[in-house]
């Protein structure tokens, strides 16, 4: 299944960019990436899944080819959830599922002890970035890709260089990133919520929901008192109890790319989910 069309959906501070494939007549799926990631997230795995599909992967705000906020409106989760709104809109969506990797599938919840001094650095942050008015840093292609891979262990190069091909400009003397550098640290665009707030959202969620977590990735439950495991345990423990039989969860071999560099390890449970036909929609 090749791509079909690149999108360009207006929105009030530039565009959305997106990238689709697969008939307009088709059931949609709207495909989410990880943070600091891009639409290209999806093109190794879509070609794998049913091709009665509409598959529309998005960039988020700030992110691959969409535009930047503008200077003062800060990036925050639920502008994140107003974008996917946007494009449903746009898209003339009334229903469709949502296939998500890493930021774009969270369905978390977490607490924070100093929330307040959490918050206080997120504002600080923004500003830094804004007041500092650097020029957009150039660097070879080869360094580029060794930075990323550097700070993304889990991406190998091949995966690396196929973000890189939508994440950067080609220009004279380089390459700089499309993203906006105020998104750089995701625990400053994050909102965190409590269990008991988790617990609400979900009693009132009617989608049914696909959950497949990477034995390797990075929130791999490799200790007994891992904070990480607690919560991951938590999310997976509350949505069976909730949700019952329209919940689903798979562990893979592999790790937080997986999706890139073994799309074939997931596409089979996800082709699963989305050929299910049950009448609710599809969270992936």
């Amino acid at each position: 299944m090749g791509l079909i069309s690149e999108l360009k959906l207006a929105v009030p501070w530039g565009h959305i960019a997106a990238k689709a494939w697969g008939s307009h007549q088709a059931t949609p799926v709207l495909c989410l990436h990880g943070w600091l990631d891009n639409a290209n997230s999806f093109d190794r795995l879509i070609p794998l899944l049913p091709k009665d599909f509409n598959y529309v992967a998005m960039d988020f705000g700030g992110h691959g080819l969409s535009s930047h906020y503008s200077p003062g409106f800060p990036y925050h989760y639920q502008n994140f959830v107003s974008e996917v709104r946007r494009v449903a809109a746009a898209l003339k969506w009334n229903r469709f599922s949502l296939l998500g990797h890493s930021f774009g599938g969270a369905v978390g919840g977490m607490e924070m002890d100093n929330l307040l001094t959490y918050k206080r650095r997120a504002i600080e942050h923004v500003l830094q970035v804004e007041a500092s008015r650097k020029p957009e840093q150039v660097v070879s292609p080869e360094e580029m890709l060794q930075r990323l891979l550097k700070k993304n262990s889990h991406a190998g190069e091949e995966c690396g260089k196929h973000l890189l091909q939508r994440g950067t400009t080609q220009v004279a003397t380089g390459v700089w990133l499309n993203r906006d550098r105020r998104i750089t640290w995701a625990e400053h665009c994050l909102d965190f919520v409590s269990r008991e707030l988790f617990m609400h959202y979900i009693k009132n969620l009617q989608a049914r929901v696909l959950l497949v977590k990477a034995t390797e990735g990075y929130y791999a439950l490799r200790r007994e008192d891992d904070a990480d495991k607690e919560t991951v345990m938590f999310v997976v423990s509350s949505l069976k109890s909730v949700l019952k039989e329209r919940f689903q969860y798979f562990e893979v071999p592999g790790n937080h790319y997986i999706h890139m560099n073994q799309p074939q390890q997931v596409a089979r449970v996800i082709s699963s989910f989305l050929q299910n036909k049950e009448g609710t929609p599809a969270s992936l």
